[in-house]
């Protein structure tokens, strides 16, 4: 390797351009009119031989940072040559100088004190680049803040500089870090000498907070060891102040307000990626500066094209040039847009009238789910009451119906005038409790049809008319098919025990109901039975 001295052959030594806990960097000319930056390291090396640990750390981090610029890049600084001074034995690195003042310069006077919000989208492109072409390369920077960003006024584009650490061993760069280390823009993982790519990409979202803020998230208030930790504890623990609150305080006064107002506007994308790379934990920010390239590209792309929609729509209209067969075209545009309104218009109508028959529907469902109205409920009451009434005249008020002599009616079989069941055979359905069968062998060799309630023969009469509340017809004689049991009333349930046997029987029927009609049939000794007999046990004789 090169050495090089205070004054040597061939570099001539221009003045120190910084110092700092990685180093000091001079200024320097070679044979000619060529100027380079000096980089010199703070470890001594003894030998330049494998016996060395730090010769040779040094050595193989050197070999990586060259890679850096096989393919040249305009925001990365230049790295000429490396050696080891002839005095003092110390590493240093030459490096492209860059003429033009850094980002920490440019927020002091006389510059303003936040940049605009292009200039900060051109300084995160411009980093992001720089970062993503260190990272393909596996170079770790690991010191990424403001004063290692220069601007170059010659190419007008933002530079990284100053690879010192890179070239550091692990042990050199925790102990670097930990005591002269710029803590403002150390990721907290830093504090345990861990360097990452979402390390640089912590830094990197510092510096743009700074741009855009005047100021840094957790400013150091002093020089002191007990600011340090407090700083690099914050780094560890708190979140990040409001950019948008700090901007507008850091604003300039003379800025007019509308330029105020513009300078507010920032884009939200950036926003979110200046939080995204401040995340405590590495996994939760972009892995490295190709991350952060492609979320700006897409970032700018969306902004371009709001722009382009927004410039879109406030272009005046054209006036239309005027054409004969341009006025056609619209008089007929005009003509079809008229007849859709008209359509419209209909189709608003029909759907008007369609809602108002549906709340009517609901209405009136509602009005049946609560039940029957007032004038219903009111008559069916009315002719219940006339049923009952009537009910009531019929089984209590109506005249006593015309029995031939000898006739015994159920109202005489309840007073106790009869003594023996098997004389007297009860009548059927002139009380609601069904009649006993008084006997329980019917007659066998019955010519005519029997009732069940005597022993007697039965012996055919004619039939009597009684005056009742129905006129009653003459009997006719009907053909019992089977035994025709009487009910009680014209239900399957209400059966008696006095039913008819098959044959001819003489029955005055009086009234019908369904499947059942009700009969009277007067038995051998003249008494009547009444009931209702289903329709299917009898037929008329003619029919038979």
């Amino acid at each position: 390797m090169a050495k090089i001295f205070t004054i040597a052959e061939g570099l001539e030594n221009l003045g120190a351009l910084k110092s700092g806990g990685q180093g000091s960097v001079y200024k320097a000319r070679k044979t000619g009119e060529i100027i380079t930056a000096i980089k010199i390291l703070p470890t001594p090396i003894a030998s330049e031989n494998d016996d060395d640990k730090h010769f040779i750390s040094f050595r193989n981090e050197v070999q990586k940072l060259k890679r850096v610029n096989e393919v040249p890049n305009p925001n990365v600084v230049s790295i000429i040559a490396s050696g080891i001074t002839n005095s003092g034995n110390l590493p240093f690195i030459e490096m492209e100088y860059i003429e033009g003042p850094d980002l920490g310069e440019l927020l002091q006077p006389p510059y303003e004190p936040v940049f605009s919000v292009k200039e900060t989208l051109k300084v995160a492109d411009h980093l992001a680049n720089a970062l993503a072409h260190c990272h393909r390369a596996n170079i770790k920077h690991g010191d990424i803040k403001s004063n290692n960003v220069k601007f170059n006024q010659r190419t007008g584009n933002y530079v990284l500089l100053d690879f010192g650490l890179s070239v550091m061993s692990d042990e050199q760069r925790r102990t670097s870090i930990r005591y002269a280390g710029a803590i403002e823009f150390m990721a907290p993982e830093q504090s345990t000498g861990e360097t990452l790519t979402e390390t640089d990409v912590y830094s990197y979202g510092i510096v743009l907070f700074e741009l855009l803020a005047g100021t840094v998230p957790f400013p150091l208030t002093s020089k002191g060891e007990m600011s340090r930790n407090s700083v690099m504890l914050a780094h560890m623990e708190k979140l990040p102040p409001d950019i948008i609150t700090l901007r507008r305080d850091a604003l300039p006064g003379d800025w007019s307000a509308d330029k105020q107002r513009r300078e507010m506007e920032i884009p939200v994308w950036l926003l979110s990626m200046i939080y995204k790379c401040l995340e405590k934990d590495p996994a939760k920010r972009f892995k490295n500066g190709c991350e952060l390239q492609e979320f700006i590209q897409r970032g700018t792309i969306s902004d371009e094209r709001k722009k382009a929609i927004d410039n879109f729509t406030e272009l005046p209209a054209k006036p239309v040039a005027d054409d004969p067969a341009l006025r056609k075209e619209i008089l007929l545009l005009q003509a079809a847009l008229a007849k859709k309104e008209n359509l419209v218009k209909e189709l608003q109508y029909v759907v008007e009238t369609r809602d108002r028959e549906l709340i009517e529907a609901q209405r009136y469902i509602a009005t049946r789910r609560k039940g029957v109205s007032k004038s219903v409920f009111f008559l069916v009451f009315i002719v219940a009451l006339g049923l009952g009434g009537f009910a009531a005249y019929d089984k209590y008020y109506k005249p006593a119906k015309l029995l031939p002599t000898g006739t015994m009616t159920n109202i005489e079989k309840k007073s106790g005038e009869t003594t023996d069941a098997t004389t007297d055979p009860p009548v059927a359905a002139t009380s609601e409790k069904p009649i006993t069968q008084a006997t329980n062998s019917p007659h066998k060799k019955a010519v005519t049809p029997l009732a069940n309630a005597s022993k007697k023969p039965v012996r055919k009469t004619k039939p009597v008319i009684h005056h009742s509340k129905y006129r009653l017809r003459q009997s006719e004689t009907y053909a019992i098919l089977k035994n025709a049991y009487f009910y009680n009333a014209p239900d399957i349930n209400k059966r008696t025990d006095i039913y008819l046997t098959p044959g001819d029987a003489d029955l005055t029927l009086k009234q019908e109901i369904g499947d059942f009609q009700y009969a009277i049939f007067i038995d051998g000794d003249g008494k009547p039975v009444k009931g209702w007999l289903r329709k299917k046990d009898f037929k008329p004789e003619t029919d038979y």
